[in-house]
């Protein structure tokens, strides 16, 4: 299940996507799903488990030699027929599905939650999800895999277990480029592509020489992303630190730290930003108008008032309560 390649998106944007059974009558519903989503994007012929309440709904990002694809469905049998094969892509599916299963190639896995799976494109195939779950979705062109992996046509339909590090590691790489920020450029989505096609290889097997190649990009850029979203989202914690996030993402306090020196920014600054960035807009937010200084400087991560006030001051010109409600600074 992988949507279906169109162009290249032009002038460096990503081409997106965004379909769901919502927009038709329930009447027409799995006529048009069928018609619209299964045949035309994803050359697939879609079979409801339970068609009286089918549901099911995507969203599809393209960037050059990368089309992902991501959403929710209720139960499904998915059926990739000969006259449905219109290009050797390869398509590798992953989601939280309890039980599932792929066939192709006279090979039949059953797979669980978080479980991968690689189809090729060109063979004729099956998948069932048999009840509702939300799926993660990529197809890449079979060429750019070969020369990573030994034997591609031996990993086809094939489990590929979910506590794998690099398939952890690529869902949520997956994850970060759906933020199309981060894919502002042809060179950056360019970047991004052959990082995927990377942490994919590792995951099926890469040869030796093709996997010190991807440890040493994919999988360090890669990591890089996780470290970056791991800040994002924990950096106003008390006490948050480097070791915080190896914890979380099964690295050492060292690696992080040396894979955020190679960006030109250490962890401390990066922190020290994003604290700094929240503390403003908290202050120069009208709704934030009775919190004091205090309470916003303990919200944003810091524990000593005299102390915030001093790096606040020195990254923006002016004190806490001179931004209050106003645009001050940058």
């Amino acid at each position: 299940m992988s949507a279906q390649a169109p162009p290249d998106p032009p002038n460096g944007n990503v081409s997106t996507f965004r379909v769901s059974t919502r927009a038709f009558a329930k009447r027409e519903r799995l006529t048009a799903w069928r018609e619209i989503f299964g045949r035309t994007v994803c050359n697939l012929d879609i079979d409801p488990v339970t068609a009286d309440r089918f549901s099911s709904e995507a969203t599809g990002w393209r960037l050059p030699g990368l089309g992902l694809l991501t959403g929710a469905t209720s139960g499904v049998r998915l059926t990739h027929a000969r006259e449905l094969i219109a290009d050797d892509d390869l398509s590798f599916m992953t989601g939280p599905m309890p039980k599932w299963t792929a066939s192709q190639l006279g090979r039949h896995p059953v797979l669980g939650a978080g479980d991968g799976v690689l189809m090729n494109n060109a063979e004729v195939g099956a998948m069932t999800l048999p009840q509702e779950t939300r799926f993660l979705t990529f197809r890449v062109p079979a060429a750019a895999i070969a020369p990573l992996v030994p034997d591609v046509a031996a990993v086809v339909a094939k489990r590929v277990p979910a506590d794998l590090k690099a398939l952890r590691l690529l869902t949520r790489y997956l994850e970060i480029l759906q933020d199309t920020a981060a894919l502002a450029t042809r060179q950056l989505q360019d970047l991004a592509a052959t990082h995927v096609y990377d942490l994919l290889a590792l995951a099926l097997g890469a040869t030796s020489e093709a996997g010190e190649i991807a440890n040493g990009r994919g999988l360090r850029a890669a990591r890089l992303q996780t470290i970056l979203a791991e800040i994002r989202a924990h950096f106003a914690e008390p006490g948050f630190s480097p070791g915080h996030v190896a914890s979380r993402l099964g690295v050492s306090p060292r690696y992080v730290q040396d894979v955020l020196h190679d960006t030109g920014v250490s962890f401390t600054e990066r922190v020290m930003e994003l604290k700094l960035r929240k503390a403003r807009a908290m202050l120069a937010g009208a709704r934030n108008g009775s919190l004091k200084v205090i309470d916003v400087a303990y919200g944003c991560g810091f524990g000593d008032i005299s102390y915030f006030n001093r790096c606040f001051r020195r990254r923006f010109g002016a004190a806490p309560n001179e931004v209050r409600g106003g645009g001050t600074g940058s």
